[in-house]
């Protein structure tokens, strides 16, 4: 090992195993990002180039990896324990990690394939060690949905939100589809409103369709309605194209062609994440 001012190196000895579908997945939603998981993600890319390997900063597909990927995510669920840190394909979810673990999650983790306890959760009642997310009691029981690929993701990647399907269903809407047909698809969907009333958003979008005008908008309502809530930033910080994605397919069946996205400022990560994939 090799000394830093961070703490241990791995030397070049250090041999990194060659494992399908490898990753680092580092948190930088506001929460992990408040913690210092930036000095982690350099801490990574330091001690992975150190052992001698290379450092990719994207993850392509499978078997076309060149080096390790090394990537961020949106918020990955635990915040109290920031900052996280996942190591794919195992699935070891890190927590509360600092830049002096990393060559250990390096040279152990990486390199013998070994899991490192004491960055794991532990079950309040038990004491027991969580491997990963699905094995801690308050995440293994959710169902994401709009959120089921904030936490992998890289947000900022838009040929990472691409090669997972993106505006695909944008596409659709636009050259297959009729805005009639896409308010009837929204509204067998059974897709609501969070605004309290849970009004059925197909019904919404065909009376903005069928209003008389000949401009029209879209209102992306970003801010938080409820005191603690931070549904809203955690998909604009964590994907912010299936915003815009959303966006684009509300315009093309209500007939709009320009939108706005309210944001309040004290969301400085949203703001910044949603203008660059703008």
């Amino acid at each position: 090992m090799k000394q830093t001012n961070d703490g241990p190196r791995p030397s070049a000895a250090t041999r990194i195993l060659p494992v399908a579908g490898r990753r680092v997945i580092v948190c930088s939603g506001t929460g992990c990002k408040a913690n210092g998981s930036e000095a982690v993600y350099a801490a990574f890319v330091d001690a992975i180039e150190a052992a001698g390997a290379k450092v990719a900063v994207e993850f392509k597909h499978e078997g076309h990896q060149d080096g390790v990927p090394v990537t961020r995510s949106g918020c990955q669920g635990i915040c109290s324990q920031a900052p996280l840190v996942t190591i794919l394909p195992e699935n070891i979810l890190y927590m509360r990690v600092k830049p002096a673990d990393v060559a250990e999650i390096v040279s152990a983790t990486l390199g013998e394939g070994k899991v490192i306890d004491r960055l794991l959760y532990r079950k309040v009642d038990t004491g027991e060690a969580c491997r990963g997310a699905q094995e801690i009691p308050f995440l293994h029981r959710q169902t994401h949905v709009v959120l089921r690929d904030v936490g992998t993701l890289d947000p900022e990647n838009l040929d990472e939100y691409l090669r997972l399907g993106g505006y695909e269903a944008a596409r659709k809407a636009f050259t297959s589809m009729t805005p009639e047909q896409i308010c009837a698809e929204i509204g067998r969907s059974g897709l609501r409103g969070r605004g309290g009333g849970g009004f059925p958003t197909g019904r919404k979008w065909d009376a903005a369709r069928q209003q008389p005008g000949a401009k029209k908008y879209v209102i992306c309502n970003a801010d938080e309605g409820d005191p603690g809530a931070f549904m809203n930033c955690s998909v604009m910080e964590g994907n912010p194209h299936s915003v815009i994605e959303g966006l684009m397919i509300a315009a093309r069946a209500i007939g709009a062609d320009e939108a706005y996205v309210y944001i309040r400022a004290e969301y400085p990560l949203a703001v910044r994440r949603m203008k660059k994939a703008v």
